[in-house]
């Protein structure tokens, strides 16, 4: 089986963590705003960790 090549529209958008681990910006912050709470919004600024089922590609 050959290796898989590298997703370059993922490669672009994860950062590698001092651990290893991979880190991903939050989706649905760039518009429609008006309608989603302060709370949510704040949420949203914050990175979180990629799921270990993405780590392959």
């Amino acid at each position: 089986m050959p290796k898989l090549k590298t997703h370059k529209g993922i490669a672009k958008r994860i950062k590698k963590t001092g651990k290893g681990k991979l880190k991903r910006n939050k989706a649905y912050h760039s518009h429609l705003l008006t309608k989603k709470t302060g709370k949510r919004k704040r949420n949203l600024r914050k990175s979180t960790v990629l799921h270990k089922t993405y780590y392959k590609r």
